[in-house]
């Protein structure tokens, strides 16, 4: 992968609109493109947001208990949150990072009714931006994202973030892929690349009372990172994936709204580019006359399925 790498900045005149614990760079490795042009070329496609915005008419559940737990939460084996997660914390620290033990079904975590503090190891996904990431032009794919640090298996990267909406609301748009479906169950069942982390054994317990071999409902709400979102948007498909996707819940235990949540599925080393499998299902995607749409993949991995949809 050769680059022209400057060192990490302090300052972007991207960044500052983003406002991460980190700053996230971009970069034009094969160009030799000023970088303000370069930042008010990705403004132009989009609103920077660093958090979930909601569309009107849909309300956040917020009345669920919290924990009342004392400092950090994994000095107390008796914390009700650790009993929603099956009896232990789902995250362990490590270097000061919370890293996910095991892929889950959907993890509880800590939120504002809880009375441990803010660093408490079961707030994870709230802790911001852990590593230093760069956007940057890749060959071949458009954006993308890769990292300037190591990153271990476990580690949070980021929330996938956009305009929170009712699916039935983006149905039909054919020219939108920045839309991610919130969707525990399909999440939990591997199509985003977790069996890297869990092995092929992995217990995956039903989210719905239906019986398991009836179609499971469509999910009821997605989220919209075209015209707003953050870095995440341009993390790139593989289907052999560093990274896998985790439902999270915080300040309420709505499956149906819960936080998508990208972590690693393995080392990841500098400079290698992060990317999960989308999860899309094979002439999943018709036209409005009716046609399949097909989109090839051009991720390179040597198990490669040639085609996104």
């Amino acid at each position: 992968m050769g680059t022209n790498l400057r060192p990490y900045p302090r300052q972007d005149p991207w960044v500052k609109m983003a406002t991460h614990t980190l700053p996230i760079q971009v970069g034009w490795p094969w160009a030799a493109k000023p970088m303000g042009r370069i930042a008010g070329f990705i403004n132009r496609c989009f609103v920077y947001s660093k958090s979930l915005k909601i569309s009107k008419g849909i309300k956040i559940p917020s009345d669920c208990a919290g924990c009342d737990c004392e400092g950090d939460c994994a000095n107390n084996k008796n914390c009700s949150c650790a009993q929603l997660n099956g009896s232990d914390l789902p995250y362990v620290s490590f270097k000061n990072i919370g890293r996910l033990v095991e892929p889950k079904a959907v993890v509880f975590e800590c939120g504002a009714n809880c009375s441990c503090n803010r660093n408490c190891v079961n707030r994870t996904s709230q802790q911001g931006l852990q590593h230093r990431l760069e956007v940057f032009k890749t060959a071949s794919k458009g954006w993308g994202v890769r990292t300037w640090d190591t990153i271990l298996p476990g580690a949070p990267i980021c929330e996938y973030v956009g305009v929170l909406k009712r699916t039935e609301e983006v149905d039909g748009l054919l020219h939108n892929n920045y839309i991610f479906d919130i969707d525990c169950l399909q999440t939990m069942k591997g199509l985003d690349g977790r069996e890297k982390r869990a092995g092929s054994d992995m217990n995956m317990p039903s989210l719905h009372a239906e019986n398991d071999s009836e179609a499971p409902p469509a999910p009821e709400y997605c989220i919209d990172a075209g015209s707003i979102g953050s870095f995440a948007r341009f993390i790139n498909h593989s289907c052999n994936p560093n990274l896998f996707v985790q439902c999270v819940l915080t300040n309420h235990h709505d499956v149906k709204l819960a936080k998508v949540m990208l972590f690693a599925a393995d080392t990841i080393l500098p400079l290698q580019e992060l990317c999960y499998d989308y999860g899309y299902v094979l002439n999943s995607v018709v036209s409005a006359d009716g046609e399949i749409v097909k989109l090839p993949c051009c991720c390179g991995a040597p198990d490669c399925r040639k085609r996104l949809y």
